[in-house]
């Protein structure tokens, strides 16, 4: 875990992996079924019941700190106690970069696990080339006919399953959803309330009100011990590129948004050189760590912990929680809370801030080396029903969680586990509740999970940006991806570089327009024109 809890992997958009399922150890077929599987072309897969399925899956770090494979998990035991499927995992190295390889070259094999689950945009070409490229079936008949549960959650909720569904018409997945708002909502700026209180200032809420606490934060010796060694504000481009924490002030983000459904790039936007113009003041000025170009875990804990550190984008489990934790007995008085995203007039409503949508394009998707996919479908099914919703939420009822007054209650020990294992350790043992999985993730556990106050306030404050600019999740076609990601690579690694020399002073803001110029001629006119047309496409599904 990032210092600040930074689960950048699944808060960002999906090309690496995230899991993979894989299925139907009865024997695989000839892996020559395409497009979708109609019942008579897997006949026998329907009369023929699901003992065995083999799982690709990315293991997730809080999940390999304490277990060889899933299957060790107390939910995956349980499931296969119900069903009588015994699932062999298979896990690819925890390195995402070694991930995507292994992902890679499980692709172009012959044999493919029966479930792959992923984050199936980052396909190139997207999902619907998966289905052509013959390494996936369509779902549309088989969720019709065998998984009531899915079936019934998509027509409850039509604009989820236009996330979930290709530009074609296309459903190829058993998909991670976030059920209500509170579990979309994770991440934002959050600042030492206790320093504010000392300081007999508030929390702020405009660009120019965060200039002046954190200029206090520098001068006044909050942290009380007679040094100058305050460091007020902790910002890197990691963090401004989930949620746009200050730069969304300027109407604006890190990448792609859409105006009335007209596609533009925040980083060539005149506002941007607003922002990198007060961000060069803060740094200027000592306001930001000068340590930011080079963001570090632990040295953000040692600072964070060490009474330095004024403010930060933090998340609400892995940052709010665990410092609270971390510093309860060192000091008693420290108190980091939640800030609204700044915007530059008092009284405006936020536009950007983290919030996810319904889905991340996490899901199971079955391949066309499952000789039983009917069964399969019913498998995966279970978890939107009302008792896998319980399972895969919680765990298993009696070693994870207790029912009081119809409600599950998480059992004391799980949440209050020894020292040297994290709360989202703690619940791997039993579910994966705080990543991505198919299944439907609840509100319920999420106020659980966050137990404290400050963490349950952190929701209501960060929950409150409009989102409006947001782009969806769009799926461009193969070729467009191909043509994309050599265009974006070389514009993003410019755009990274020139956001520190910007900010630090190594390159004078009077250059800004050369910058844009430079990317205006790396392509990313024709990187634009690829996000309207695919956001074109998302928006006639």
């Amino acid at each position: 875990m990032k210092g600040k809890g930074k689960k950048l992997g699944t808060m960002l958009l999906a090309a690496t992996l995230v899991l993979s399922l894989a299925a139907c150890g009865n024997g695989s077929g000839n892996g020559e079924t395409k497009g979708e599987t109609s019942a008579s072309e897997k006949q026998a897969g329907e009369a023929q019941k699901l003992t065995n399925l083999t799982y690709w899956v990315s293991m997730h770090s809080a999940a390999a700190a304490q277990m060889k494979t899933y299957a060790e998990m107390g939910m995956y035991k349980e499931l296969e106690n119900i069903t009588g499927v015994k699932v062999e995992f298979q896990h690819p190295p925890t390195d995402s970069a070694q991930a995507q390889e292994q992902f890679n070259l499980m692709m172009v094999s012959e044999k493919l696990p029966d479930v792959i689950e992923t984050s199936w945009i980052g396909y190139p070409g997207g999902p619907e080339k998966a289905i052509q490229d013959n390494k996936i079936i369509k779902l549309n008949d088989l969720i019709d006919q065998y998984a009531p549960n899915l079936k019934k959650l998509l027509e409850e909720h039509p604009d989820w399953k236009k996330q979930v569904t290709t530009d074609d018409g296309s459903l190829y997945m058993f998909p991670f959803f976030r059920g209500g708002e509170k579990v979309r909502v994770f991440y934002g700026p959050s600042i030492r309330k206790d320093w504010l209180d000392k300081l007999g200032l508030e929390v702020p809420t405009t660009i120019d009100e965060w200039h002046e606490v954190l200029k206090a934060f520098k001068e006044k010796d909050p942290n009380g011990n007679g040094k100058a060694d305050e460091i007020p504000l902790y910002l890197t481009k990691e963090d401004v590129s989930v949620g746009a924490p200050f730069l969304g002030a300027w109407g604006i983000n890190y990448g792609f948004y859409q105006m009335d459904n007209q596609v533009k790039y925040g980083p060539i936007q005149p506002e941007y050189k607003e922002f990198l113009t007060t961000l060069n003041q803060w740094y200027k000025e000592g306001l930001l760590d000068k340590d930011f170009a080079a963001p570090n875990d632990k040295l953000f804990d040692a600072k964070m912990t060490g009474n330095q550190l004024g403010a930060a984008p933090t998340y609400n489990g892995g940052g709010i929680g665990k410092y609270a934790n971390l510093m309860k007995d060192k000091d008693p008085n420290f108190n980091l809370v939640a800030a609204p995203y700044p915007v530059l007039k008092k009284g405006d409503k936020a536009i950007w801030g983290q919030k996810d949508f319904a889905t991340n394009g996490v899901g199971a998707a079955i391949s066309t080396s499952n000789s039983n996919p009917i069964e399969t479908v019913k498998w995966l099914d279970y978890a939107y029903g009302e008792k896998g919703d319980l399972l895969f939420n919680y765990g298993k009822e009696g070693e994870a969680y207790k029912m009081e007054n119809g409600k599950p209650v998480f059992l004391p020990e799980v949440l209050n586990p020894p020292s040297g294992v994290s709360l989202q350790q703690s619940f791997a043992k039993h579910n994966r509740s705080t990543w991505s999985a198919p299944f439907v993730l609840s509100d319920d556990f999420q106020m659980q999970y966050l137990a404290l106050p400050n963490q349950r306030e952190a929701l209501e404050v960060w929950s409150q940006p409009t989102g409006e600019r947001r782009m969806p999740l769009v799926t461009p076609t193969k070729d467009e991806s191909s043509q994309y990601a050599s265009l974006m690579t070389d514009i993003n690694t410019y755009r990274d570089e020139m956001f520190l020399k910007f900010i630090m002073g190594a390159e004078p803001l009077e250059n800004f327009d050369k910058y844009v110029k430079k990317i205006e001629a790396m392509g990313i006119e024709d990187a634009i024109k690829i996000q309207q047309a695919a956001l074109d496409r998302f928006n006639k599904r």
